[in-house]
């Protein structure tokens, strides 16, 4: 039977969170509903409110998320009730052509996340007689929701759900940016362009892959001191300063990487991080600008002259079936640290406030905690 949910929406651009009671439809083929513990406050979904996401609205946010499966649709096979789950906010059907070539993280089934309708043409979240979407097809700012089977990672009963909502996107998007995307090598000098929820899983990392020096470039100075926790060796107010020290300190080598994670992608930081980089450097872009606005303009020869390389980074190339359970592997052993990331807890009530905390520079990662 459909069961009612409390949830945090919203219904259009440049409005905040609004908390309701949805409708929510039992799962379907390949579905399962979940009751979230835990969802994690990503920026992304601040770009929805904000008018910089394209998605179809009204939608349910939240798009990292762990919880307890509460029942199962037919032909379920990877989870069955009463599992511990972490949602990767990428589903991972392990046979479409990108999963099946080792790139989970581009999987076929994660086509509507921008609409949250499922793979079927519906949708399960309703509101007087409207359909909603989940944002990537989740919402887990919703104390239930149906999602797909493929987006379900299994969860070893020692890891808390609010540790393990953030690796179903910010830790791996960061990390992987650094350790599979840049491709980051031991003794390697690296420059990271924000340290948010994102960013300071870069320097994680670019850490853990042996670079010898991880600048970090941030305004906010709570951010800075954070970086230094998770294994920025320097860090920076400015991206003037951080050139400057790169300089000196590579013999005008300059760096071989940049990483580019702020909040809101802009020209500025892309012309930073092309020329902080030397010759046969690598710029990674995995952060978002704004909607209408373009980030990436620079004269060809930029890159040819040096033969610096530009590329785009989604979910930090991760595979989430294998690098889930191994980035909660580190987190055992304490190579990664993630209780560290989480800064504040908000209940579902506090969710504009946590963006607020966020946008003020207060938070790495602000974690909604459900009551049930």
């Amino acid at each position: 039977m459909p069961i009612t949910t409390r949830a945090a929406i919203t219904r259009k651009a440049h409005t905040p969170w609004e908390i309701v009671d949805l409708q929510l439809d039992e799962p379907k083929a390949h579905e399962v509903r979940v009751r979230f513990h835990a969802a994690g406050m990503c920026h992304s979904d601040d770009h929805i409110t904000r008018g910089d996401a394209p998605v179809r609205l009204p939608v349910v946010g939240g798009h990292e998320g762990a919880g307890i499966v509460e029942s199962v649709g037919p032909h379920v096979r990877r989870v069955k009730p009463g599992d511990r789950i972490v949602c990767s906010y990428i589903p991972a059907c392990g046979a479409c052509r990108p999963c099946s070539t080792g790139h989970q993280n581009m999987c076929e089934k994660g086509l509507n996340a921008s609409t949250g309708m499922f793979l079927d043409g519906t949708f399960r979240f309703h509101l007087d007689g409207e359909d909603l979407g989940g944002f990537c097809t989740l919402g887990t700012f919703s104390q239930y929701a149906v999602v797909s089977e493929w987006a379900c990672i299994p969860l070893a009963d020692d890891i808390p759900f609010e540790i393990a909502a953030l690796v179903g996107c910010g830790v791996p998007t960061g990390w992987g940016s650094a350790v599979y995307a840049a491709g980051v090598r031991a003794g390697q000098t690296v420059v990271i362009y924000g340290a948010g929820g994102v960013g300071s899983n870069a320097v994680q990392g670019a850490r853990y892959a042996g670079a010898k020096n991880v600048v970090v470039v941030d305004p906010v100075e709570f951010k800075r001191d954070m970086a230094k926790v998770f294994g920025a060796t320097h860090t920076f107010a400015d991206a003037k300063e951080a050139h400057d020290f790169v300089v000196e300190t590579t013999w005008g080598q300059l760096a071989d990487h940049a990483i580019c994670t702020p909040g809101v992608l802009t020209e500025e930081i892309v012309n930073s991080a092309i020329a902080v980089t030397g010759k046969t450097g690598k710029v990674t872009i995995t952060a978002v600008g704004k909607l209408g606005e373009k980030a990436v303009h620079f004269p060809g020869g930029m890159l040819i002259g040096y033969q610096r390389q530009i590329r785009g980074a989604l979910f930090g190339d991760s595979n989430p079936l294998y690098d889930v359970p191994r980035l909660l592997g580190l987190y055992r052993s304490g190579d990664l640290k993630l209780d560290e990331l989480v800064t504040r807890k908000y209940k579902l009530d506090e969710v504009n406030q946590g963006y607020q905390d966020m946008l003020d520079g207060k938070n790495i990662r602000g974690v909604i905690i459900h009551e049930h």
